[in-house]
């Protein structure tokens, strides 16, 4: 037994720092948190200065059993967790569980996992940081408050499902994406006409060369544009100045966990969980710093070692000393911002986090590294007929300095039309120099709504109205896609047609071009259950959804990390309002109905009604409470309560189609509970998700049946009609499948599963629902959370 044992929270970490400390040191994983509040009863005694109760998890009893027995015959514990608030509070929970003083248990922290940073941490143990601890504590204990008063408040107030959950930073991330697509909906397009003159003149070999010259400025007509190219048959054109301007541009500060989850997703592609999950992963294999930092500082060694990595790769001229500031005064639970901890690895052998961390490397680098310089021309060109002037620019880079290594990219909302035309070359121009036009456009464009938020947008907008913190993004983004709040998805673009004006010797001509508009990919889509949702929560619970209110809390978070204020304090000064806001709205709020009047129904004279049903968006004609039973239609995927017409709504009601007779059987389309299928012989099948049941066709059917008829035969032991019972072949071997619900087998019976009687499956069926898995009972308690 080692005379120490030291306590991380992963597996994959405890390997790396044994590999370190060597055989004195034992170090061991507590696998992340190993208490958490009780399900039952909110886990919080509110009329006791809101003391939590705490439990062990089934699933970490035998981790805390096996921690114990170390813990107990070693001669010292050392708790190494993560340096945030969250790694705080697993040491002080350890320190409950296994006896250990708090006082006198020593606490080491390190931002990278190398052999200098533990071996300095071993030198320098600290205690633990109550604070800290008391930090996070209010954090959880506050947003399971949030959670479970306002969670029940839905299942009462809105009929949908029992399923819907509210939570702080959850629910004003939401709405942000709920106003910015409402912001879509209400925008009107306006067009204008921008004009663009192309010219040829001679570069310094006397070869000929084309460029580009804007227009004054933008026309609101196409009569407007027209005049003005008018006004330039017969004209001629002179250069009337040059300017010649020096330009630099700098590179991006180091990676923290937001603008690292930015750039991933901009770059590589990546959701925000899976950088973290890839970031964690290289953390952990000793490769990075840690990764959940808001600073962007480098440590002086770092520099040191950047400065060389530079010189050597590149030379003594792209190196720039830079010194960081975060613009963010409360960024503290780090010290330094993400970086590779060895700057002489160019990239690691794992396949998985190779392009994560490349990218690192390459942001770091460039951080230390000299401005781009630039040189910009710009030529004015006058109109000899109106004296109107054109304006020509042109870049040239005379040295590429950090852009040989890296340049950061943007969000769509922070591109402009100036960043969408490209700088080109210019050829020598003089002043007074004569230009000959080959042709002068003047082209229809529409302005643009601001885009729908990527991920990555979206943690920058929480990152600049301050919500949320570096650990938070990842999980809330999840879970408000989880809960079906929003989606992510894809949305096709629309044909629209645009008009072109073009002058070309001295002949004005007018004709109509089509582009594709309005395509986005992986964009964040709320829901109609999210909009609903929101606007009940907006309405009932201002404090809550206020964005500065949200803000101000994480504020308060960070006064109680660093000492100024007493957590169970300011969780009185929020819940007293906040309980108040629940009760009166149990009392006195009504029924959401997530409805929208659409019309009536001409043939009927029943109203129709886009809502909420227990499945999602539907259209109803007719009331309840009406003799003949209303209708209902299943509204599509990229379709929304909201925006709906009632053109649009009666089209889905052609649904269910019949498509006509195969082997003696009609088949019909429809969308059901589960989506779009096909009905065959008393059978169901499901479409393929580009089959669309409102245009598709029997012969493109027909092939799917047989298909999907053959694989089902291929996988079926037995089946018990009566009962509605059958014995299925899966990927992990026999199953008992009865109605939409899968029985495991018992190991005992498994190779007997082609002669189980019927008395058998039914057996296997009650003890299955008599004792449910673990895992879904927990799964069940859960969902009030």
């Amino acid at each position: 037994m080692a005379k120490n044992l030291v306590i991380v929270e992963s597996p994959a970490k405890a390997k790396t720092i044994e590999k370190i400390l060597g055989k004195d040191f034992e170090v061991k994983s507590c696998f992340g948190h190993i208490r958490d509040l009780e399900k039952d009863d909110m886990g919080i005694d509110i009329t006791n200065n809101f003391k939590p109760k705490y439990v062990i998890p089934e699933d970490k009893e035998k981790v805390v059993k096996d921690l114990k027995k170390l813990a107990k015959d070693t001669e010292e514990v050392w708790l190494a967790t993560d340096e945030d608030r969250e790694g705080e509070a697993i040491s002080w929970h350890l320190c409950e569980v296994l006896g250990l003083d708090p006082i006198t248990t020593k606490r080491i922290v390190f931002h990278e996992i190398t052999k200098p940073a533990i071996e300095k941490a071993v030198q320098q143990p600290r205690k633990l940081d109550m604070d800290r601890v008391n930090a996070q504590q209010a954090r959880r204990i506050l947003d399971r408050i949030v959670g479970f008063e306002l969670s029940p408040v839905l299942w009462r107030k809105m009929s949908m499902r029992n399923s819907l959950s509210a939570g702080r930073v959850q629910s004003v991330a939401v709405r942000l994406i709920v106003e910015r697509e409402r912001e879509i909906n209400g925008f009107t397009s306006v067009s204008t006409f921008k004009v663009e003159a192309y010219f040829t003149g001679k570069d310094i070999n006397g070869k000929s060369i084309s460029f580009k010259a804007d227009g004054p400025n933008k026309f609101k007509t196409a009569e407007d544009a027209e005049k003005f190219l008018q006004q330039c048959v017969g004209a001629a054109y002179t250069v009337k100045d040059i300017q010649v301007k020096p330009g630099k541009k700098s590179p991006a500060a180091p990676f923290t966990t937001s603008t690292l989850q930015q750039e991933a997703s901009r770059k590589l592609g990546y959701s925000v969980s899976k950088t973290m999950l890839l970031a964690q992963k290289l953390y952990e294999s000793g490769n990075i710093t840690y990764m959940r930092t808001d600073s962007v500082s480098l440590s002086d060694t770092a520099i040191g070692e950047i400065e060389k990595a530079i010189k050597t790769s590149f030379g003594d001229r792209y190196h720039q000393h830079r010194k960081f500031k975060n613009k963010n005064e409360s960024a503290q639970e780090a010290h330094e911002a993400i970086r590779p901890t060895y700057m002489e690895n160019t990239t690691v052998e794992d396949s998985d986090t190779r392009k994560l961390y490349e990218l690192i490397w390459k942001r770091t680098i460039a951080s230390q590294m000299s401005d781009a310089e630039l040189e910009k021309t710009t030529a004015k060109i006058d109109i000899s007929t109106n004296h109107e002037e054109l304006s020509a620019s042109g870049e040239v880079l005379k040295f590429d300095g950090f852009l040989k290594v890296y340049m950061e990219s943007h969000d769509d909302e922070d591109a402009t039309e100036e960043d969408e035309v490209q700088e080109g070359s210019l050829p020598p121009l003089a002043v007074k120099q004569s230009l000959d036009l080959k042709e002068m456009k003047a082209t229809e464009r529409f302005s643009r709504p601001a885009p729908r938020y990527t991920e990555a947008s979206l943690v920058k907008k929480l990152e600049e109205l301050g919500i949320g913190r570096p650990s938070t993004y990842a999980p809330t983004i999840t879970t408000i896609q989880k809960r079906g709040y929003v989606e992510k998805r894809d949305k096709e673009g629309i044909k629209r047609e645009y008009r072109i004006l073009s002058l070309k010797d001295d002949q004005l001509t007018k004709q109509t071009d089509t582009e594709n508009t309005g395509a986005e990919k992986s964009k964040l889509f709320p829901t109609d259950l999210g909009m609903i949702v929101t606007d009940f929560l907006s309405q009932y619970f201002t404090t809550v959804m206020d964005y500065g209110f949200t803000a101000k809390i994480e504020g308060e978070f960070d006064e109680i990390a660093s000492g100024k204020k007493v957590w169970n304090v300011m969780l009185q000064e929020f819940y007293g309002p906040f309980h108040k806001d629940v009760e009166n709205t149990l009392e006195n709020a009504e029924r959401v109905k997530g409805e929208r009047p659409l019309g009536t129904d001409e043939a009927t004279g029943k109203p129709i009604v886009a809502r909420m049903g227990r499945y999602g968006p539907m259209i109803q004609i007719g009331k309840v409470e009406d003799e003949e039973k209303p209708r209902f239609a299943k509204l599509k995927p990229t379709q929304s309560i909201e925006t709906i017409t009632l053109d649009e709504a009666m089209e889905l009601f052609k649904l269910p189609r019949n498509l006509g007779m195969f082997e003696d059987s009609e088949v019909v389309v429809n969308i059901g509970r589960f989506g779009p299928y096909a009905q065959h012989d008393k059978k169901f099948y499901s479409l393929k998700k580009e089959m669309d049941p409102y245009t598709i066709e029997l012969d493109e059917v027909a092939p799917l049946i047989v298909e999907k008829r053959t694989a089902k035969d291929e996988r079926t032991i037995q089946i018990f009609e009566k009962e509605k019972i059958q014995v299925l072949k899966g990927p992990y071997g026999p199953y008992i499948k009865q109605g939409l619900k899968n029985y495991k087998i018992p190991k005992e019976k498994i190779d007997n599963a082609a002669t189980l009687t019927v008395e058998e499956a039914k057996a296997i069926i009650e003890e299955a629902k008599a004792n449910p898995p673990k895992k879904k009972a927990a799964s069940r308690k859960k969902k009030a959370e």
